[in-house]
């Protein structure tokens, strides 16, 4: 959608990549410590709010943009595994060979809340690790479950579905601006724009529900 918002502002947009959450020098939060510059911020909420407490984001000019559920992505060609009930998921996760998680805040929901709750931690500790989504496309891992959003429309991936509702986790998108930028103005008309209907659109293919949390 960033040609559209160019096109009709005539404000460039040059984007970065990082995870919201994690220990490594690329996630969003280490890249703004470390001073690599930036004027607004797309992240995860979890990832967000710790940076709204840290001062790195001007505090109010944080939107919730959408969200996206726990889904589980097998690769391409394999055996569609039962996800439709707890107890399904759960014997499905217990019979998988290796499970890929993302190291986030969905990835720590499963691994500190769920499994202990189904009580297969013990179990899945052995043949879970933390990699991208793309490794189950590659056959790193026989299961992956990630946020919807990253497992959809992925090379060599297929998308199952959302975890069952009883026990999802739902991940929100924000967009922020950040401390100190020198273009506040352009930075509100960007988050304004993709938090506009004309997007909305786009984002629900991606995975992601636009059903704003506020």
């Amino acid at each position: 959608m960033l040609p559209e918002f160019e096109t009709t502002t005539g404000i460039k947009v040059t984007t970065g990549a990082g995870p919201s959450q994690g220990n490594t020098p690329d996630v969003i939060g280490s890249q703004l410590r470390r001073g690599v510059p930036a004027d607004v911020v797309i992240m995860f909420r979890e990832g967000l709010d710790e940076l709204i407490a840290e001062g790195r984001i001007i505090r109010g000019s944080d939107v919730d943009l959408a969200q996206t559920p726990a889904g589980v992505g097998v690769r391409m060609g394999t055996p569609i595994p039962d996800i439709r009930t707890v107890e399904a998921f759960e014997q499905t996760l217990l019979r998988a060979t290796s499970v890929a998680l993302p190291e986030s805040s969905t990835g720590s929901y499963l691994v500190k809340k769920l499994f202990p709750r189904l009580g297969i931690a013990e179990a899945l500790a052995s043949k879970s690790s933390n990699l991208e989504a793309p490794a189950v496309g590659r056959g790193e891992a026989e299961i992956a479950i990630f946020p919807a959003s990253e497992l959809l429309n992925l090379p060599g991936v297929a998308y199952v579905g959302p975890i069952p509702e009883d026990v999802r986790f739902v991940s929100i998108f924000s967009g922020a601006i950040v401390t100190g930028t020198k273009e506040g103005e352009a930075a509100r008309r960007l988050i304004a724009f993709l938090a506009s209907d004309q997007v909305a659109a786009a984002l629900e293919k991606a995975g992601w529900s636009c059903r704003r949390a506020h």
